[in-house]
């Protein structure tokens, strides 16, 4: 005989606040008291509001495709924020950092300046508004401490809200991670150790300078160009397969396109480059792709059987990152 299901105690039994509510695991008790467990009580808003995925978080912001690619491709890399308003007293400047030690979502430096981490979990659907949070809190935290993982509020301000849109953003990528402190000498054990882990495993990444969203990277075996755009997908596509049939998508001899993926939002063509093509031997034919891409955009003529060939093997071969 199937056991009864004990009586669970109603809602009168909440003790703390929703806003309060920390997060646990979805089979324990639920904190606010109520008896069910956290994944049938205030577990289940949290799981509601992480599938309400924002598809282009950085929407709205300058360099777009450059945050889409700090995110997503560039192991080491900062770019100086500029705040709404100014700067708040006590803090001398706010700066995005691809990955922070320790994964913290921001750290708050012994002089108050704030670093705000790129490459970490969010709990919502809203990347911009879980950054947006993180943001705030730093800005208050104490000097010379990092900041906590914590959960936005649902009616909480995004970046888009926080960062003057008329500022530039202009990333500056690095060969390692010692911009994490002010005197990497001085580093505490743990945050050395922590350095000296992610120095070993960051791949040589370079900025194409004057092609946004455009990095170059180095493989063992071959290198590659990743270019994230912002052209409308569909048209994007369009574009390419006319270059690829026309065998002009390649960036000189034994270069390939060899697909592409979307990340929030955007689509990210990606070439094979020889590994003794570096970033400054690949800026000149990168340059001149986004002219011959920029006309291929223009063009509005139905597609080709050929074309349409080229294009149904690009749509095979791309990725959803996120």
């Amino acid at each position: 005989m199937a056991k009864k299901r004990r009586p669970q105690p109603r809602a009168a039994a909440v003790q703390i606040k929703d806003a309060e509510v920390p997060v646990v695991g979805a089979r324990e008790p639920c904190p606010c008291g109520s008896g069910r467990r956290y994944k049938a009580c205030h577990g289940r808003e949290a799981a509601h509001a992480v599938t309400e995925l924002v598809r282009r978080p950085f929407e709205g912001l300058p360099g777009e495709c450059d945050w889409v690619a700090l995110r997503e491709l560039v192991p080491a890399a900062t770019a100086k924020l500029t705040l709404k308003g100014g700067l708040p007293e006590g803090v001398p400047s706010v700066t995005l950092a691809t990955v922070l030690p320790m994964a913290w979502p921001a750290l708050r430096r012994d002089n108050g300046a704030v670093l705000l981490g790129l490459q970490n979990d969010t709990s919502s659907g809203d990347m911009s508004r879980d950054l947006a949070d993180t943001l705030q809190r730093a800005l208050t935290t104490e000097p010379g401490h990092p900041v906590a993982a914590g959960r936005a509020p649902a009616d909480g301000p995004r970046l888009q809200d926080l960062l003057d849109p008329d500022a530039p953003f202009e990333p500056t990528v690095h060969t390692g991670f010692e911009f994490w402190v002010e005197n990497a000498e001085n580093a505490t054990p743990e945050v050395a150790a922590s350095l000296e882990r992610a120095n070993a495993a960051a791949i040589p990444t370079a900025r194409i300078p004057g092609l946004e969203g455009a990095y170059w990277c180095q493989a063992p075996e071959k290198n590659h160009l990743r270019w994230v755009t912002a052209h409308p997908e569909e048209q994007l596509l369009d574009a390419l397969a006319r270059l690829h049939a026309a065998g002009t998508s390649s960036l000189g001899e034994g270069t390939r396109l060899v697909g592409s993926f979307r990340a929030h939002g955007l689509v990210v063509p990606v070439w094979d480059l020889p590994s003794s093509m570096g970033a400054d031997e690949v800026a000149a034919p990168a340059a001149a792709f986004g002219e011959r891409l920029a006309k291929a955009l223009a063009t509005d003529a139905p597609l080709t059987a050929e074309e349409r060939r080229a294009r149904g093997g690009l749509t095979n071969r791309q990725i959803t990152l996120s």
